[in-house]
């Protein structure tokens, strides 16, 4: 399959990640690569992808997963896709290939890539709201309920970027996780454009939970979340079956709740956080994260810093567990 650069006209059908005003908004240089077929020359496949410059490195970057034109692409296809993508890159200088963002859920990886399980949970809204609400956990449906009951409220708070911000960087604080600084928070959110929503929860005037959303009709993404620490029971679920309800009435076909690790240990934050999505009705959809090697020596240094930054980055967290994982067994 051969790859090159190309011009796409963004529309609604396709993922609010390949819009070419969130793409400039979160990478220094952006664009798209076709896969067209080597006898037809028809294009089969589009990627869109993000070159991002930090210090001393040159990093290719992937918003979304690999975009099927017209005709379903075989897996097999998708990998020499991908490898020839590799090979692209490196013609640009490009350093290496970062782990894609979470909502990106490759069906496979290219050669000699570092690359480890991942999925995502996703609600089709083409089903009706009663069916929706039916498959969501009684216990979940209760809660939210209680929400209600206690007088929580969902509003727009889309231009209240500031706060959410701050929310989500304690959020994460709690679970001695990283966040990006404000500026680039607030650089992501209005590349989203007019498709990106922020929602906030509230009880008695004060707000207990945000949520970022990016979306299209294609698909709505719940991307950034967060919480006080001791919110109204509730809050955070109500919140989010509003944010599935208000996308499915614009049109859109898909709610994809972001990221879930595969096989989390027992008891872990990410255990309960998988279970949650579990309990809205939502299905797993399995796929895999990875990272490349184009420059060697780019690539060891850039392993160096993400070890000493955070112990690593996604890929080694998840290589690491899923390792643990089978030696246990």
């Amino acid at each position: 399959m051969k790859v090159k650069p190309i011009p796409i006209n963004w529309h609604p059908d396709l993922p609010i990640f390949a819009m070419e005003s969130f793409l400039k908004a979160v990478g220094d240089d952006y664009g798209w690569l076709g896969g067209h077929d080597e006898n037809t020359g028809t294009l089969r496949c589009i990627l869109p992808y993000t070159i991002i410059r930090k210090t001393i490195f040159r990093m290719a970057r992937f918003r979304v997963e690999t975009i099927e034109v017209d005709q379903p692409l075989s897996i097999e296809d998708e990998k020499i896709f991908l490898n020839n993508c590799v090979k692209y890159f490196s013609s640009l200088g490009v350093h290496l290939i970062i782990p894609a963002t979470t909502n990106t859920i490759f069906r496979t990886y290219p050669d000699k890539a570092d690359a480890a399980p991942y999925g995502s949970y996703i609600i089709d809204l083409t089903q009706p709201e009663d069916n929706i609400w039916k498959n969501i956990d009684r216990i979940m449906r209760q809660n939210i309920k209680t929400a209600i009951k206690k007088e929580v409220t969902i509003r727009d708070g889309s231009e209240d970027i500031q706060s959410a911000h701050n929310l989500i960087v304690e959020t994460f604080k709690r679970s001695e996780l990283p966040f990006m600084g404000y500026e680039e928070f607030y650089r992501f959110v209005k590349g989203l454009g007019k498709y990106g929503k922020i929602l906030i929860a509230d009880c008695d005037g004060i707000p207990q939970s945000y949520a970022v959303f990016g979306y299209s009709d294609y698909r709505a993404y719940a991307i950034y979340a967060g919480n006080i620490e001791n919110q109204q029971s509730g809050a955070n679920k109500l919140l989010y079956w509003e944010a599935i309800k208000l996308f499915k009435s614009m049109g859109v076909r898909s709610y994809d709740f972001v990221g879930a690790r595969i096989r989390p240990e027992k008891g872990s934050k990410q255990e309960s956080i998988n279970a949650l999505k579990r309990r809205f009705g939502a299905e797993l959809k399995e796929g895999f994260i990875w990272k490349h090697s184009i420059n060697p020596l780019m690539f060891k240094l850039y392993n160096l810093a993400a070890k000493w930054r955070s112990g690593g980055d996604i890929v080694d967290a998840e290589r690491h567990k899923l390792q643990t994982t089978t030696e246990e067994h």
